[in-house]
């Protein structure tokens, strides 16, 4: 399903403002409070079960805010065919909710049908392009829609490459005609881990190609030979990482952005905060615009 991009800025079925990662702990009071949040992202593998009490509060939550389904299952780059019974719940679940975006990973995570519990990187190679393309173009078919894919953190690089991460990135994306959901942490932690300037890689996205944006907080783990960030979803946001997001904003304009936050979660004030922080920024931008 080859499709032309567009900005997010120009016809988003998003609103280009401050969104949060709904997690259990706090559907709850999502559905009884009705707090002032823009839209919500969930896990879609979280939704797998045709029915219960997570359904019924994500149908009435869905009636109040827009929704965006985010999956980490799909193993996008394995070696392995793509798992039909995965592409068909979520298929699904698509057309129960219609949300605004679906996204991805570009990585693996599943060989001979045993998943690992994390989000592997793949080599920035022609053939891994080949494959990410392909796997993208059969879950655009699936799903009769664009599909988003994230660059993901990692703690290691692969001696054989044909591509720097960002130029793999942004070839991936514009060859499958998906979209970019560009994640500002795992940028960061990236660029920490393998020692390369973030401000490079920002500049060589094309702004056309980015439909929505993460923030998280990471990790830094200590007593070690060289820095390394972990992508925990444990912290707010560093300073680093909203630096690099003002900057990324004043780049691609104002996009949807979503506060992330999986481990150790927080009372949901502190994600309100983090998210009017980021709506800050949007706003500064489009004043500037103005």
């Amino acid at each position: 399903m080859r499709q032309t991009s567009t900005s997010a800025t120009q016809s988003s079925p998003m609103p280009a403002a401050a969104g949060i990662g709904l997690r259990a702990p706090h559907i709850p009071r999502v559905v009884r409070e009705r707090p002032p949040v823009a839209w919500f992202e969930v896990h879609s593998e979280n939704l797998f079960a045709a029915g219960g009490a997570v359904h019924d509060a994500m149908e009435r939550i869905r009636t109040d805010y827009p929704l965006s389904l985010h999956g980490v299952g799909l193993s996008l780059g394995s070696a392995d065919v793509l798992d039909p019974t995965h592409l068909k719940k979520l298929a699904l679940l698509v057309d129960r909710y219609q949300p605004g975006f679906v996204s991805e990973h570009l990585s693996w995570g599943a060989a001979d049908g045993r998943h690992s519990n994390d989000l592997l990187p793949l080599p920035f190679t022609e053939e891994a392009a080949r494959l990410l393309i392909a796997r993208i173009d059969q879950v655009q078919h699936a799903l009769g829609r664009e599909l988003l894919v994230e660059n993901i953190s990692s703690y290691l690089s692969f001696r054989e490459h044909d591509y720097t991460e960002w130029d793999f990135v942004t070839t991936v994306v514009r060859r499958s005609g998906c979209g970019l959901l560009c994640d500002i942490n795992n940028l960061y932690v990236n660029s920490v881990n393998h020692r390369f300037d973030p401000r490079v890689y920002l500049r060589a996205i094309p702004p056309e190609i980015v439909r929505e944006i993460h923030l998280a907080g990471f990790t830094r783990k200590e007593g070690l030979d060289a820095p390394l960030l972990i992508d925990t979803h444990s912290r707010p946001v560093s300073a680093e990482v909203w630096t690099l997001y003002v900057e990324a904003i004043a780049r691609f304009g104002p996009v949807p952005t979503l506060i992330e936050w999986d481990q150790d979660i927080p009372e949901f004030e502190v994600l309100l905060a983090e998210a009017a922080r980021a709506e800050e920024v949007l706003d500064a931008q489009r004043a500037l615009a103005a």
